[in-house]
């Protein structure tokens, strides 16, 4: 079955970088679309980021723009989101998950997430 395992998070000062990465398997990686999610404590859960299939094309909400870079890797079956100028507002639970649509967005499976918090 399709398994998606993210890592990388942690704490981190404010201004500071981390690198997410999430491993697929039970999936043909390099045939999807793949996101970048994040949810704060009482919010809801929010798009950041995703990228096609080959990588060429890349999606940011405006509010990461310019400060986290998503990218995979097909041949290792792994996604990536480096996060620069971090802020304690970044603080949130981060997910991946697949597109699972090849025309509009259907993100069909998801990860358990890793954990990232950006102290002041």
């Amino acid at each position: 079955q399709v398994q998606l395992v993210e890592s990388g998070g942690g704490l981190v000062q404010a201004g500071g970088s981390l690198r997410l990465s999430c491993a697929a398997s039970g999936l043909t990686f390099s045939n999807y679309g793949m996101g970048w999610f994040r949810q704060a404590p009482g919010k809801e859960r929010e798009f950041v980021a995703a990228i096609g299939w080959t990588g060429d094309s890349t999606y940011y909400a405006d509010s990461v723009k310019g400060r986290f870079t998503i990218s995979r890797d097909n041949a290792k079956n792994t996604l990536y989101l480096q996060m620069n100028s971090l802020k304690p507002e970044d603080t949130a639970l981060y997910y991946c998950a697949r597109d699972g649509s090849a025309s509009s967005p259907d993100f069909d499976y998801w990860g358990q997430g890793t954990q990232v918090t950006v102290s002041s």
